[in-house]
């Protein structure tokens, strides 16, 4: 078992090839000079499936940390969570202001320089709970958002039963 340790928002995989190996075989994290650092999330879903383990922390004792930093992070898991078991390449969004970027199976999600439009993220994604509410401008922030990077928007509806449907809003110039 790989075994990573928790820095606050992140866990660290310092055993450089291990990192470099959870990396390359499903674009975990992002692998720096000393190892892998992982978000939360990602970290929780490894956890879960046994890919790796977290010093002194279990998957639930990891999960309610989660929770306490981030409020919405169970929304955020479950939406992660289903969209990894559909087999695509999920990145953090955090940067493009959405919760994740998601990828065609099979694209690389980290590849530098020139990229062919299928190389691109496919899909920006923000995870709701059935009952979020917005306003029409963020909803069209959101939209022009993921306009502006060639990508699709999709809402990742969380039920309270923990299903996720996902709803695709594009932006149409008449």
């Amino acid at each position: 078992m790989i075994k990573g340790e928790l820095n606050e928002e992140r866990v660290v995989i310092w055993d450089l090839e291990e990192g470099k190996n959870i990396f390359e075989n499903g674009w975990y994290g992002k692998l720096k000079e000393d190892g892998l650092e992982l978000s939360l999330v990602e970290a929780v879903y490894l956890v879960q499936k046994k890919k790796i383990s977290v010093k002194k922390t279990a998957f639930k004792k990891l999960f309610d940390h989660a929770m306490k930093i981030d409020k919405r992070f169970n929304i955020r898991y479950t939406v992660y969570k289903d969209l990894r078991e559909r087999g695509l390449p999920v990145r953090t969004g955090f940067k493009f202001g959405c919760d994740f970027r998601v990828y065609e199976r099979g694209v690389k999600p980290i590849k530098r320089g020139p990229k062919s439009a299928k190389e691109h993220t496919k899909w920006v994604v923000f995870a709701v709970p059935e009952d979020h509410t917005c306003s029409f401008q963020e909803l069209s922030r959101a939209v022009r958002l993921a306009h502006n990077i060639r990508a699709n928007m999709l809402w990742g509806i969380v039920d309270n039963d923990g299903d996720c449907t996902y709803y695709e809003i594009k932006f149409i110039s008449p």
